[in-house]
């Protein structure tokens, strides 16, 4: 019987123990956390956007780095094989906008404690200790040493995470594991992170949450990102969901120049916002142009928009021109911040950056560089936009990296 030591009992660390297990292997899954799977418990807001609903080529599609890595992964563990697992695991789920699948509970933590019911009716041991070092004799990996123990095997996973959320233990010590095997780390970087803005529009806005608007990000100018949905001012910049998402079409901060432009007014166009605009100042024209716009925007937004018009908040709006009407509309539907970073990794949802995919075989997951070491998760150069695309990957390295270990 093989014996198999899983580090990390994360997403991909619980499918990869699991799975091993089933193929008949001993499994011995390390964890540093009293509890498995700390970070998926807070996923999506704490309700676990499990995967999407869609096919092997959307999620393809939906992976900026590396994609084609994940052919085989993919291949063994589709989204459909995903929501099929969890539903046979007594987990229901349901598919809501842009094809985010969710459990019906909204609750991540039954995934946690399906995955943790099924890797122990499996037989996995769970160790709740830190890995400390892997064992390497001969060019191959042999254990790990956790807790001042060492646990032999004849196979190791490494399903580490990446470096962001380090409160759930996420701190990278996969990347020093790796390295110690003779691995290249490309940079790690944040990736679904908030983002950090110039000047001080966005700390006067501060607190102030905006839903069903339209953001747009511009790449020196070129359009990269637009999508709709919801986004929160901070004392730093912009976050939320939509923010996050955005966030990981911008990767080249200190080469390029990235604009932020938000339409508040997304459901109305051009000439339907002009109308608008006219009944308002209609209803309001004896009063200051500060005060007309309360039936339009939030309060908090109105002296920022009213400045960034360019148009006297004093002046009467019987009195305001054509062409300040057009400067107002302008500003209601490219509302700017000029983006100059993103947050540090430890505030990211997802890391960026990871173990070289040159030196993982891509039909296995096991390390080209030593024998015997597997890899799964965001521990590995690849990550995806939001919409349960990285839990997929998650998911399908973990298998992947599961059964070849298990079949060694």
């Amino acid at each position: 019987m093989r014996e198999i030591v899983v580090i990390g009992g994360g997403a991909a660390g619980l499918m990869a123990a699991g799975t091993a297990a089933g193929q008949g292997a001993r499994v011995t899954l390390l964890e540093k956390n009293p509890k498995v799977g700390r970070k998926l418990a807070i996923t999506g807001k704490g309700r676990c956007n499990v995967t999407n609903n869609c096919d092997v080529p959307t999620v393809l599609a939906n992976v900026p780095t590396n994609p084609r890595f994940l052919y085989s992964a993919l291949g063994g563990c589709s989204p459909a094989d995903v929501i099929a697992f969890f539903e046979q695991e007594g987990v229901p789920l349901k598919t809501e906008r842009g094809g985010r699948v969710f459990p019906q509970s909204d609750r991540a933590l039954d995934i946690v404690d399906a995955l943790y019911r099924w890797v122990r009716r499996a037989g996995v041991k769970l160790v709740h200790a830190e890995a400390e070092r892997l064992l390497l004799e001969n060019g191959g990996a042999v254990g790990a040493a956790a807790g001042g123990q060492e646990y032999r095997a004849d196979a190791v996973i490494l399903a580490t995470g990446g470096a962001s959320y380090p409160l759930t233990g996420s701190t990278g010590d996969g990347y020093r594991f790796a390295k110690a095997a003779g691995h290249t780390i490309v940079h790690a970087r944040p990736s679904l992170a908030p983002l950090v803005a110039a000047g001080d529009t966005c700390r006067k806005l501060m607190g102030l949450s905006l839903k069903n608007v339209q953001i747009t990000v511009l790449e020196d100018g070129k359009k990269v990102f637009t999508d709709f949905g919801e986004m929160l001012f901070t004392h730093f910049g912009l976050s939320g969901p939509l923010v996050l998402s955005a966030s990981a079409h911008m990767r080249h901060f200190g080469s390029r120049v990235y604009r932020v432009e938000i339409d508040l007014k997304p459901a109305l166009d051009e000439k339907t916002l002009d109308k608008r605009l006219l009944s308002d100042f209609e209803k309001h024209k004896n009063s200051d142009f500060i005060n007309a716009l309360g039936d339009l925007l939030p309060r908090k937004l109105i002296p920022v928009v009213v400045e960034l018009s360019g148009i006297d908040p004093r002046c009467k709006v019987h009195s305001v021109t054509k062409q300040g009407r057009a400067a107002l509309r302008r500003t209601l539907k490219t509302f700017p911040a000029e983006v100059t970073g993103a947050r540090p990794i430890s505030e990211a949802i997802i890391t960026a950056g990871g173990v070289s995919v040159k030196e993982i075989s891509p039909k296995t997951l096991e390390s080209k560089k030593c024998r015997g070491l597997y890899f799964a998760g965001e521990l590995i150069d690849v990550d995806a936009y939001t919409g349960g695309f990285n839990l997929q990957i998650a998911w399908a390295t973990g298998r992947l990296a599961g059964r070849s270990a298990a079949e060694g």
